[in-house]
């Protein structure tokens, strides 16, 4: 049985390290894609939060796209109400559309979604570190998201 397993293990080995795999977040600084400019349009932290989260990368002379266009919206809505007419959850949605043109003057668009629904707290203050928590969350999603777009 262990012989079998090893045998497994190393077809595996082989077929992942000669097919030419590489994880994804492996080198994020190999796969920078830089951009002439960069236009952020939206919440300012959260746009720094998906630019940091990326390989996105601005240079005016060694460049490989011309233009980026970061536009994000966040909404926070309540979608129920208690007995008493107090909001009882709440729904967190953030979208980031996306616009690359490159030297030709060729243009990509891309719009990323994420939400999440929560349930309201009734210390005011647990609720925002619980909201802050929620945003990060789904800004490593459509980083991710958007580094997946960027690669291919």
């Amino acid at each position: 049985y262990s012989k079998m397993m090893k045998k497994i293990l190393i077809v595996i080995i082989f077929v992942l390290t000669s097919c030419g795999y590489q994880p994804l977040y492996s080198n994020k600084n190999s796969n920078k894609i830089v951009f002439k400019k960069i236009e952020l349009i939206g919440d300012r932290n959260i746009n720094n939060k998906i630019i940091s989260g990326t390989f996105i990368d601005q240079n005016s002379e060694q460049y490989t796209h011309e233009k980026i266009i970061l536009k994000n919206t966040k909404e926070v809505i309540e979608t129920s109400k208690d007995a008493k007419g107090q909001p009882d959850t709440y729904k967190m949605t953030i979208t980031l559309t996306v616009l690359i043109e490159n030297k030709q003057n060729n243009i990509r668009e891309i719009v990323i979604t994420e939400d999440f629904s929560y349930k309201n707290l009734e210390n005011k203050f647990d609720l925002s570190e619980y909201e802050i928590n929620v945003q990060r969350d789904l800004l490593k999603k459509i980083s991710d998201e958007l580094i997946i777009y960027l690669s291919l």
